[in-house]
């Protein structure tokens, strides 16, 4: 199932519509299985209670409420996208139970300051470079995990766009720093994000491009992604990367921190260290206030709290030079 440009849902960032497109493949794809699936009719025929009932009677056995009710919404949506007029007023209803039930999961005893977060980082970068017992794929694999870990901390990006870095475009080189440029048309804010990257992280990020991230291409031209499959060689996914800064947190810091989380772990280390500055985590998250008045003021916000920022980290961090 597609969602093709020009249509109902073309207002609709590539990245949504791409969520839109999955996730009522999905409920496609099960009616399939079931031998439920309708293939002629108007698009939207398989929308209708019996199947929705089913769909969500086999989800509730494989995820969270949460995400059952993110499910349900987007196969709502999207089968108003392609019929307009479809009366989903039934479906409306049974959304709005499902959200009663979408209680999200407390963060209470799984936010980090991110100096610890940085530091773990850090360890495991360095750990890897002195071992003198793994190979040399599983020394660049773990420190690939190190430097995502570190440079997510003192950078919170949304995982899309961490995930998606590339080098000589949105993962630059000026001057002697590196910097992550995200365009309008990337971010889920619709706003450009600007921010250099401290300059404890530039030797890591020189020997890993330089060393590392060519043991993980196994190639003479790999492909200008930033984080690359240990595995394959190829760019790693979203979800790949969600899944390596999981298992590496809770490797690390002893509990697994997403890293939508550590958008969350860095504002409460900005709000705990810099209360003086009530505006660091807002500008820090590329989030806007009501004070912010133009795009030009709100990348020039995220430069200056990317090194504001920083210095708080290294300040608090125990081993930083």
């Amino acid at each position: 199932m597609r969602l093709k440009r020009g249509g109902a849902a073309s207002h609709l960032k590539p990245v949504t519509r791409d969520d839109h497109a999955e996730r009522y493949g999905r409920f496609v794809g099960f009616l399939d299985q079931q031998g439920l699936l309708r293939r002629d009719g108007p698009p939207a025929a398989n929308v209708t209670p019996e199947n929705i009932q089913a769909y969500i009677e086999h989800r509730k056995r494989c995820v969270s409420p949460m995400t059952l009710h993110a499910d349900i919404g987007r196969v709502r949506r999207t089968a108003k996208y392609m019929d307009p007029l479809l009366d989903l007023s039934w479906l409306v209803e049974i959304d709005k139970d499902l959200a009663l039930e979408a209680q999200p999961r407390s963060k209470f005893g799984r936010i980090v300051f991110s100096e610890v977060l940085v530091e773990a980082g850090l360890t495991l970068f360095r750990a890897a470079e002195i071992s003198r017992t793994m190979t040399a794929l599983a020394r660049a694999h773990q420190v690939r995990d190190g430097l995502m870990v570190a440079l997510l901390a003192f950078c919170p990006i949304r995982r899309k766009n961490f995930a998606a870095l590339e080098l000589g475009r949105s993962f630059v080189q000026i001057g002697e720093r590196w910097w992550i440029v995200l365009s309008a048309s990337e971010t889920k804010e619709r706003r450009a994000d600007e921010r250099p990257i401290n300059d404890l992280l530039t030797p890591l990020i020189d020997r890993y491009l330089d060393h590392y991230r060519p043991i993980l291409a196994r190639s003479t031209h790999p492909p200008s992604a930033l984080w690359l499959s240990a595995k394959t060689g190829l760019p790693i996914t979203d979800k790949q990367l969600a899944t390596e800064i999981r298992n590496t947190t809770r490797a690390t810091v002893g509990m697994a921190i997403g890293p939508h989380l550590f958008r969350t772990c860095d504002a409460s280390t900005a709000a705990a260290h810099a209360g003086e500055n009530p505006n660091l985590a807002s500008a820090l998250l590329n989030h806007t206030g009501l004070d912010v008045i133009n795009a030009h003021y709100n990348r020039a916000t995220s430069t200056t709290a990317a090194d504001k920022f920083g210095q708080i980290v290294r300040q608090y961090a125990k081993h930083s030079p």
